[in-house]
């Protein structure tokens, strides 16, 4: 589990980056398909997924992105940041086992409306199984009253 650590919109800059890994088990897809309410046999039944062309179970494209909304929101910037909107390249898929990694890049910072872009790359053993851009609203230590505890 990532630690949390806040950042303001005058602590990033461009090309700060952070990384988070994340090894798929069985409960994580399982748990997903309960909160999400994607049942979909192709992530929950290795007897339905095994006739498919991806020959096993793999995790919902969603759980992958959601690691990097982890990422967002305990680590650049972390807690206090706001989705504005996220774009989703589904490039491969990824099975249970597979460990994911997540890598989150700072591209551009918009002064004027505290929001920062950034770009998000899921991986799994050096072959990109997702990629996009993320567009978040960033606190600021100058506008938001009060400070946000630094935990």
């Amino acid at each position: 589990m990532l630690a949390l650590r806040t950042l303001y919109f005058e602590d990033l800059s461009v090309g700060m980056s952070e990384r988070f890994s994340k090894t798929v088990d069985a409960s994580d897809v399982v748990g997903f398909a309960e909160i999400s309410g994607d049942r979909n046999p192709i992530h929950l039944s290795e007897h339905f997924a095994a006739k498919t062309p991806f020959g096993t179970r793999i995790a919902h494209g969603l759980y992958t992105a959601s690691l990097i909304s982890a990422v967002l929101g305990t680590r650049l910037p972390g807690p206090g940041a706001i989705y504005i909107s996220q774009t989703l390249n589904f490039r491969a898929p990824v099975k249970i086992g597979d460990t994911v990694d997540v890598e989150v890049t700072v591209t551009e910072l918009i002064a004027e409306k505290l929001r920062a872009r950034l770009a998000c790359t899921c991986t799994v053993e050096g072959e990109t199984v997702l990629d996009g851009e993320a567009l978040v609203k960033v606190p600021s230590s100058k506008t938001t009253g009060r400070p946000l505890p630094r935990l």
